[in-house]
């Protein structure tokens, strides 16, 4: 523990008799509200008395232990953590949107049905694909969505033997999780050394059985699928559908399309691509579209524009069913939709390249002195594996904690699998030069300082509330919960 950065708790700060806040007087007779006594405390909760200043100041330093991409560098691959643009946030805090409730009649509700559908077909264009629903909550929601439009379509033909989905072994945890939730048995395809999909273990696995391949382009060690025309062949002569992750769909707006790749339904995160808030477990969207010909098994809900040019919401007969209770999260299409209307077509294929071009230069300016087991240009990202000099003993995971000493988000580490000592490096393209520049030289320290002084790297983090931790310790007997003794807490 850093005592010098470290914040009391906020029971630590409780003094008996405090209060930062005035109640006010209950205004009914005892007795005029009953609970059934099995919903009766015994004995009133210990709470924490602080004053107001108290309370504010603990929360703001309680804050600034929090890192996001408002505050630093965050080059976290796989995962787009592209800046949040305060427009999008200004435009959903009209009361407008933000004073809606999903349960309102469509006639009540023109404007956000609009904002909705045009959404839809703004996605269905940069995407390739005919329709789109916006209902899923998120990326790996939208996975589940898709593979059951999948399922549904195999299941109109009478095609019920496809029970096989084809996941190759760089894929992210998600998809095979998520068709295992929609009921499909997996079956793993191998990588070549390049990192793509090896071309013919896939068509050895392809047959009657196989309802869908799932697949990410650039995939997640950052490199484009070369292959893919033989690849989209191959799925489809063997009848079954290619399902597009578009996890990684930054690197390629407005240059490419995976619809005019050959896929029949893929799943975009706004969340990444289109640079609506991530991370903490929400808020998200996973909006997935279809090739024509799929249409009528997108889930219900569905958003459509009737002849007299208002909209209104159906349930489609054919459609598999449901994934949320209405349209999905309205607060992230709103911001999705401000993004890209204030980028243009021109803006999103600029952001693409520039994401290409950081990773990049980082990539070129790092891989004298870290492991870069796959050569040539990447896209969005790139994956090294450690250090060239293995012999100091130094890992992946001290460099991810040394960087935090250095005031940067560690990469994402140790994914993809296909690399012992995986460090995934994606800048996106709303990072400056000074700020890539910055990286680099903190990346470029403590590769040398792992060869002059490599305990200092394996001790850190050194300047952080938690320092290096105990991590056996943390995992074989973890403290879950604080003892209340009088008004402070111990552990």
């Amino acid at each position: 523990m850093n005592k010098e950065l470290y914040s009391p708790l906020i029971f630590e700060l409780s003094q008996s008799g405090r209060t930062g806040c005035r109640l006010p007087d209950y205004k009914y007779s005892s007795g005029a509200v009953s609970l059934p006594a099995e919903l009766l405390r015994g004995e009133a909760p210990t709470l924490p008395e602080v004053s107001e200043p108290s309370l504010v100041r603990h929360y703001t330093n309680s804050s600034t232990n929090n890192f996001g991409v408002d505050t630093g560098f965050y080059p976290l691959g796989s995962c787009t953590m592209k800046y949040n643009p305060k427009v999008n946030e200004a435009m959903v805090g009209r009361s407008g949107i933000s004073d809606l409730h999903p349960a309102q009649s469509a006639d009540s509700v023109q404007g956000a049905l609009r904002i909705y559908r045009t959404l839809e077909l703004y996605l269905a264009e940069i995407g390739g694909m005919a329709e789109f629903t916006l209902n899923p909550f998120a990326g790996a929601h939208g996975e589940y969505t898709g593979l059951m439009i999948i399922r549904q379509y195999h299941l109109s033909r009478g095609d019920e033997a496809r029970r096989k989905v084809l996941v190759p072994d760089s894929a992210h945890g998600t998809n095979p999780a998520s068709a295992a939730m929609a009921g499909f048995d997996i079956v793993e395809v191998k990588s070549l050394p390049d990192g793509t999909v090896d071309l013919d273990d896939l068509r050895s696995k392809l047959d009657c059985s196989v309802a869908a391949l799932m697949m990410t382009n650039p995939n997640t060690t950052g490199m484009f699928e070369h292959s893919i025309p033989e690849i989209a062949e191959a799925v489809h002569a063997a009848g079954a559908l290619l399902y597009y992750d578009g996890a990684n769909l930054n690197p390629i707006l407005g240059v490419a399309r995976p619809g005019d790749m050959g896929f029949d339904v893929m799943h975009i995160n706004l969340h990444k691509t289109f640079s609506t808030p991530h991370g903490g477990g929400g808020p998200g969207a996973g909006p997935v579209g279809v090739r024509a010909g799929l249409e009528a098994f997108l889930p219900a809900p569905h958003v459509t524009c009737l002849p007299d040019g208002s909209f209104a919401v159906d349930e489609p007969a054919d459609s598999f069913g449901r994934v949320s209770a209405w349209l999905g999260n309205f607060a992230v299409y709103v911001k999705a939709l401000a993004y890209i209307l204030t980028m243009g077509a021109d803006g999103l294929a600029a952001a693409g390249r520039m994401a290409t071009l950081n990773a990049n230069y980082i990539m070129h300016s790092l891989k004298d002195l870290y492991l870069l087991p796959i050569a040539g240009p990447c896209k969005h990202e790139f994956v090294f594996d450690g250090l060239r000099d293995k012999s100091t003993g130094v890992t992946t995971l001290n460099i991810a904690k040394a960087l935090l000493d250095r005031g940067f988000h560690a990469p994402t580490i140790y994914f993809p699998l296909l690399f012992h000592e995986a460090l995934m490096i994606e800048p996106t393209e709303t990072e400056t030069k000074e700020t890539l520049d910055s990286f680099i030289k903190a990346m470029r320290e403590i590769a040398e300082t792992s060869l002059s002084d490599p305990e200092a790297i394996k001790s850190a983090p050194h300047h952080t509330p938690v320092t290096h931790p105990d991590e056996d310790g943390a995992a074989l007997d973890p403290v879950l919960t604080y003892r209340m003794l009088c008004n402070s807490t111990t552990l």
